[in-house]
């Protein structure tokens, strides 16, 4: 799908230019030498775009720090702004970095207001050669939105299109758009329904992909690359984030993957595949584990979400039965453990969210077809795990909150109880 061209620095975004990897600090802003060691280490690893947060005004000027200092080590990768709330930290964050990330769900509830607010925006990024990604997630569509279209992807369609759409009015096209979900399915079909309108519209804005809150290990690496191949495969997609609760160094290498498989770099290692009905059966040459469980995703996970296929089979493969079953259940055809919801974390996260992930998953490992929800701040916990059961969300200095659905069952948990406290709720509602 041909795009419009987007600069955001040095590097430029859709039209025929090869896909673009992108990742995100987990460092806090404020801390300038620690966020600068951690862009230097994801430059180097091959991050073509590097994401901040910014929680606050006073933190774009830490996010000056840390880009004068880059630069003056020679390093120009474009920096990118992720605001959530206010406009006015969007302002700020424009006249300095390359491009500011906002959360159209999270502008002001007045659309009207929200309008004027983001007009202000466009003029200072017009005037510092500022590119924006609006950065819509399942989670925070608003009520306004899910009154008239539901929680669906229709929904999310429409919501960014009205934002599409004050980007034209206001004659400003240097922009890219995503769309992001942890359910895969929900994350292609808005892609999808997107994609179509910019096109019969006539004005096609770039798009970046990612399936949020994907998760940690095979897992995450599954789930993620089960979304983006589809998209990617179709022809839709110019930047990818691969969102791991990981070091986001390890995001790297599976999204440098994706793109080099959809820019025809490289190709599957499948030596062999035999079709019996809805069923396939296939065998791989890879060279690493990682590289199969990644061919094997890109390979079947469209064909299993659009229900072109039933099942899959992998031979010669120690742990295929594993690879079969988190490949199914990531395409959401098959549950076989509970789901989990968990953001990688940034800045604002003032807990350790991956040690916590890892013990949440190995004390619910046995509650197959659960949501379970680990976010790192009340920024974006409450938004983002919509579709969890319960959730674990930081709310900093500490405490923690529990969530059953969307709503805080308690509140201002000490970190150190936390995990029980969510457990013993679990097993009483189950009772």
């Amino acid at each position: 799908m041909k795009t419009l061209e987007v600069k955001v620095g040095n590097v430029t975004i859709g039209g025929d230019n090869p896909i673009v990897v992108q990742t995100m600090c987990n460092t806090h802003t404020s801390d300038v030498e620690a966020s600068v060691s951690q862009c230097r280490r994801l430059a180097a690893a091959g991050a073509q775009l590097i994401r901040l947060t910014v929680p606050s005004v006073a933190q774009v000027e830490s996010l000056r720090q840390i880009k004068e200092t880059l630069r003056a080590e020679g390093i120009e990768t474009p920096l990118v702004a992720d605001v959530h709330f206010s406009s006015d930290i969007a302002i700020a964050a424009a006249e300095v970095v390359e491009k500011v990330r906002i959360n159209p769900g999270n502008f002001h509830k007045d659309h009207e207001k929200a309008r004027e607010q983001f007009a202000r925006l466009v003029e200072v990024c017009k005037r510092n050669g500022t590119a924006i990604r609006i950065g819509l997630n399942h989670g925070s569509l608003g009520d306004r939105i899910t009154n008239l279209y539901g929680n669906t992807p229709l929904a999310m369609k429409e919501a960014v299109m009205e934002w599409l759409n004050m980007c034209i009015e206001n004659d400003f096209y240097n922009v890219v758009v995503s769309l992001k979900a942890s359910n895969t399915f929900v994350m292609v079909e808005a892609y999808r329904l997107l994609a179509k309108e910019m096109e019969e519209s006539g004005v096609v804005f770039p798009l970046h992909l990612g399936v949020t809150e994907a998760g940690n290990g095979d897992g995450g690496r599954i789930k993620s690359a089960v979304g983006i191949s589809a998209l990617l495969s179709e022809g839709i997609g110019n930047t990818i984030r691969v969102s791991l609760t990981e070091d986001p160094e390890n995001e790297i290498p599976v999204a440098q993957y994706l793109a080099d498989r959809y820019g025809h770099k490289i190709h599957s290692s499948m030596v062999s595949l035999t079709l019996e009905g809805k069923k396939a059966i296939a065998t791989y040459d890879a060279p690493s584990r990682e590289r199969l469980l990644l061919d094997f995703s890109c390979d079947f996970g469209k064909r299993l979400l659009d229900k072109e296929l039933d099942e899959v089979e992998l031979i010669g493969c120690d742990d295929a039965d594993y690879l079969v079953d988190e490949l199914m259940q990531a395409a959401r055809r098959r549950f076989y453990r509970p789901e989990y919801i968990a953001c990688p974390g940034c800045g604002r996260t003032m807990y350790n969210l991956e040690g916590t992930f890892e013990e949440v998953k190995r004390r619910t490992a046995h509650l197959k077809g659960m949501v379970i929800a680990v976010m790192g701040c009340i920024v974006n916990g409450p938004g983002e795990m919509a579709d969890a059961d319960w959730g674990y969300v930081g709310e900093g200095n500490g405490k923690v909150s529990i969530y059953k659905g969307k709503s805080p069952v308690l509140r201002h948990v000490p970190e150190t109880e936390a995990i029980d406290r969510l457990l013993e709720l679990i097993e009483k509602a189950e009772d």
